[in-house]
């Protein structure tokens, strides 16, 4: 009930439509009831050989003459209401007065044009529910997955840290369309099926209580069997839901990883891990769909048991001249037997109410989560940079084991360039990280300028930062816009600018389209030093005053990091820099070279004051650089 309410809440925007729509299933269903009457008149003028004709107040005399065969049928009108037959007997006379004025030809000719008017009407309103509905539900589903991929970014890295991307992609395709069976399921099955079910079984208990009474003994066995195959469909439909997770997860990474599937010559492999999947997914969908195949025939054969049982005792009730006559018996078992079809629907709707609600509950567990770090609502909003960065007694844990970082003191001045390195897992990218507020310390503080980050506006902040990565992120779109990414307004000659200061206009003008070149997903169609002066032009455009690089040349061939490092200086004028790197060549000339060794500084100084303590960084710069050192005279090796 509480998803459900949950999900009526994404409804409730729409609700004028979704009333129309209610309205629009009510007139249908009435009309469809109504078409049921239609046997009365339309039996009367085949089989009867007399005509009503319409007055005041019918009468329903049973000596009432007959009329010739063809001719004029007639039954004398009187003031008086009948004191015999009843209710259904008078409302049979007012049909049929209705109707069978004048020839037995023209009354049935006036049925036939009922007919379709009533038809016409009735598929008129089944249309207008059914535009109505689509309107309502789609927006809906829009809404839902507009929420969902808003909420995606607005939580934290650590997150996805714990996610699959296919998973995540399958919630916001597969598990809102789902959702979707429930909006359909509550509204155009549940309440239009039932208002049928139960507006034509009303005209059976209205034609006979006793034969109704009949019929209405194997409703109790109907619902209870749907309560408990709805309770099992729900369950096998979260299990199916994540089975598509994974199907979408393995293909994601395998189109993603295809260079080094092939590379390794994982094909069969990768193809066997998708099998194993797919396997599991129809085991799963098989069982589902058995499970939901099955509630119908059980309910249809309920049915027939009931409609059976009614034409036994109907049957008899007919022959012995009981309450029912033979034309009204007939009207009853159109009631009953029509009432079967939307009580099979009403089923059905259950159980997609259930399997979108399973759907549903996938997709909450989403917006239910809360982002770790979370920007002030009055926060200090940063208009720039004067003075300094400080990192106090930091102490950082990703939740999962020890600290990664200990009490960690740092400061860097305007318009200083501070090196980070150390050895692989030593925490110099989350250090930074912390900086760029992507996670929040667990001990200690970041202060911009003295001001707290957490009391700081996100947004702000994040303005005043440049990162430029090791794995650079382009999207599938065109160079332009991947340089002026997050800058709105940026003209031609800005872009150009910043490319030439990349070193990347040259190969820009090349490209067939140049600026308006699409890339490519993640800028497939781009060498990995054109992708690294793409990013690195994106950051000189933004013009940030303080710059952090990630490892920002490694991976990269000679030529491809002598143009990214020229790129590099150009970029670092006039800026407070953090960069880490593992080439040290690079870092030579930063004003200040931070050590870091298992979470803790452990050196700090210049490049000559840090080769003069021969500690870590001495170690780790021979290591980098012993094979292209001269050999110093008596220190030949010997050859043997």
């Amino acid at each position: 009930m509480h998803l459900f309410l949950r999900l009526m809440g994404y409804v409730r925007p729409y609700w004028r439509r979704l009333v129309a729509a209610l309205v629009c299933m009510a007139i249908f269903a009435v009309l469809s009831t109504v078409s049921l009457g239609m046997i009365l008149p339309f039996m009367n003028v085949l089989f009867e050989e007399q005509t009503l004709v319409t007055g005041e107040a019918p009468a329903l005399e049973p000596e009432a003459p007959a009329s010739e065969p063809g001719g004029d049928l007639s039954l004398s009108v009187v003031d008086d209401l009948p004191s015999v037959g009843g209710l259904k007997e008078e409302s049979k006379a007012r049909i049929l007065a209705f109707f069978a004025s004048g020839t037995a030809g023209e009354a049935l000719g006036k049925i036939c044009i009922a007919f379709l008017v009533l038809f016409f009407v009735k598929s008129l309103f089944g249309y207008l529910q059914t535009f109505l509905m689509v309107t309502v539900e789609q927006r809906v589903i829009r809404d839902i997955r507009n929420a969902l991929f808003s909420h995606l970014n607005e939580l934290s890295l650590s997150f996805f840290h714990g996610q699959r991307t296919g998973q995540l992609i399958s919630r916001i395709t597969n598990d809102v369309v789902l959702v979707r069976k429930a909006l359909v399921a509550t509204f155009a099955n549940l309440f239009r099926e039932a208002l049928l079910a139960v507006l034509y079984l009303g005209l059976a208990v209205w034609i006979s209580w006793r034969l109704a009474l009949v019929t209405l003994v194997v409703l109790p066995p109907i619902v209870l069997l749907m309560a408990l195959i709805g309770r099992r469909l729900r369950k096998r439909s979260a299990r199916l839901q994540e089975r598509m997770a994974d199907i979408t997860s393995t293909l994601e990474e395998s189109i993603a990883g295809m260079r080094v599937v092939k590379a390794f010559g994982m094909e069969d492999y990768e193809k066997e891990r998708f099998f194993r999947h797919t396997w599991s997914y129809f085991r799963t969908s098989i069982r589902l769909e058995v499970l939901s195949a099955v509630s119908g025939p059980l309910v249809e054969y309920l049915g027939v048991v009931g409609v059976v049982i009614i034409l036994w005792y109907g049957g008899r009730q007919v022959i012995l001249g009981g309450e029912v006559s033979p034309d009204w018996f007939l009207v009853f078992l159109g009631s009953v037997l029509s009432a079967l079809q939307p009580l099979r629907k009403v089923s059905h709707a259950n159980n997609d109410l259930q399997i979108g609600l399973a759907a549903g509950g996938r997709v909450f567990d989403i917006l239910d989560t809360e982002p770790s770090v979370v920007g002030p609502v009055d926060g200090k909003v940063l208009e720039g940079f004067s003075d300094r960065i400080s990192f106090e007694g930091i102490r950082f844990s990703y939740g999962t084991g020890d600290d990664v970082l200990h009490n960690i003191d740092l400061t860097v001045a305007r318009g200083d360039v501070v090196a980070i390195v150390g050895p692989s897992g030593a925490g110099k990218s989350t250090l930074l990280d912390l900086l760029a507020r992507f996670y929040d310390p667990t001990g200690g503080r970041v202060t911009i300028d003295g001001f707290d980050l957490r009391d700081v506006d996100l947004k702000s902040l994040r303005r005043l930062l440049g990162i430029v990565t090791q794995e650079t992120i382009l999207f599938n779109d065109t160079v332009r816009n991947n340089i002026a990414y997050g800058l709105e307004g940026a003209d031609d000659k800005e872009v150009i600018a910043a490319a030439e200061a990349a070193n990347a206009h040259g190969f820009i003008s090349a490209m067939p389209d140049d600026y308006d070149t699409e890339i490519g997903e993640r800028g497939v169609m781009l060498s990995g030093g054109e992708r690294q002066r793409i990013a690195i032009a994106r950051a000189i455009l933004k013009n940030p005053p303080v710059l952090i690089l990630d490892e920002a040349t490694s991976s990269l061939d000679t030529e491809s990091e002598r143009l990214v490092q020229e790129a590099i200086e150009r970029l670092l004028r006039g800026r407070t820099v953090l960069v880490i790197a593992h080439r040290l060549s690079t870092v030579r000339n930063a004003d200040r070279i931070v050590v870091l060794d298992k979470g803790t500084i452990s050196e700090t100084g210049t490049h000559q004051d840090l080769m003069s303590l021969e500690g870590l960084y001495r170690y780790l710069y021979d290591m980098q650089f012993r094979d292209d050192r001269p050999e110093e005279p008596g220190n030949e090796e010997p050859r043997g």
